[in-house]
């Protein structure tokens, strides 16, 4: 016991300034790290690891295995190259987060405001009716982030946003009913476009489990993009919101008109909230829907 409290007491002697800049950047890394895989399968994943080492560790160390320690300090190298592949689609959700937030300091061509506020006017109205009468419905706002390679999988449209036109598409049994309207700007992109699903497991901690593929599909966009996603479900005819992961549920006319025009406005303080947010998630509070 001496002995370890004079290792410990040599070690916050050699402590200067650097060494602590060197371990807040250590723990910063480790917060992102943990913060990016929080709610997905990977967290369990590296929690298995991480008590896999710590056995190794344990069995290296504490107890004479020569023939052990040889196999674990071979097989090392091959473990940490595969360890990439293992977290390949985090790593790459990472890396396309800090590309985004690079994104919105660059000018980007957007429609007038007076139309663009009427765009999502007739989202509103649409999501509205739609919920009325228990349509089900998946509608993507581009934001920064292109959406081309799912647009291309949908059924091109390119025709201006209205309520009317946004009825007959998710009306049940149409050709055009099933997947999802791609909105860029003012325009409908694509309808029946195949989105990518979560696979983040959210949806399976909720208290009621009905939400079925077009949930999954706008919490899926929005973890693979910046977009927003709106979705009316078929069973209930509530209206939700997926951003970043999130859906904002029960939404009513009033505050969903809010929300989109608040993620939409392109004022500079609000650029530069959302580029910390990118890089320190942790320093912005998101308030739960109630």
């Amino acid at each position: 016991m001496t002995e370890f409290l004079n290792n410990l007491f040599f070690i916050f002697q050699r402590l200067n300034l650097l060494s602590v800049v060197d371990i807040l950047l250590v723990t910063l890394i480790f917060f992102g790290l943990l913060y990016t895989l929080r709610d997905t399968q990977a967290l369990v994943l590296l929690r298995g690891v991480i008590l896999l080492v710590i056995v190794i560790i344990l069995l290296t160390t504490l107890v004479d295995l020569p023939a052990f320690s040889y196999l674990v300090q071979n097989t090392l190298p091959a473990l940490l190259l595969a360890i990439p592949v293992i977290f390949a689609p985090e790593i790459r959700r990472t890396l396309e987060r800090i590309g985004r937030a690079g994104n919105l300091w660059t000018s980007t061509t957007k429609p007038a405001e007076s139309d663009f506020t009427e765009t999502l006017r007739a989202v509103v109205t649409a999501a509205v009716r739609l919920s009325a009468r228990k349509h089900g419905a998946l509608i993507i706002l581009q934001r920064l982030d292109s959406l081309e390679e799912y647009i291309r999988s949908g059924v091109q449209m390119k025709a201006l946003v209205t309520p009317e036109l946004l009825l007959q598409i998710f009306y049940p049994n149409t050709p055009l009913h099933d997947g999802a309207v791609i909105i860029t700007g003012s325009t409908i992109a694509a309808a029946a476009c195949v989105m990518p699903l979560s696979a983040s497991g959210v949806l399976n901690r909720t208290p009621d489990r009905q939400m079925g593929l077009r949930h999954r599909a706008s919490l899926g966009t929005s973890e693979s993009s910046d977009a927003i996603a709106l979705v009316v479900s078929e069973e209930s005819g509530s209206i939700s919101i997926a951003h970043a992961g999130k859906l904002l549920r029960r939404l009513d006319p009033d505050r969903l008109e809010d929300i989109l025009i608040a993620f939409f406005q392109s004022s500079e303080e609000q650029s530069k909230r959302n580029f910390l947010q990118y890089f320190l998630p942790g320093l912005f509070i998101r308030k739960k829907d109630k």
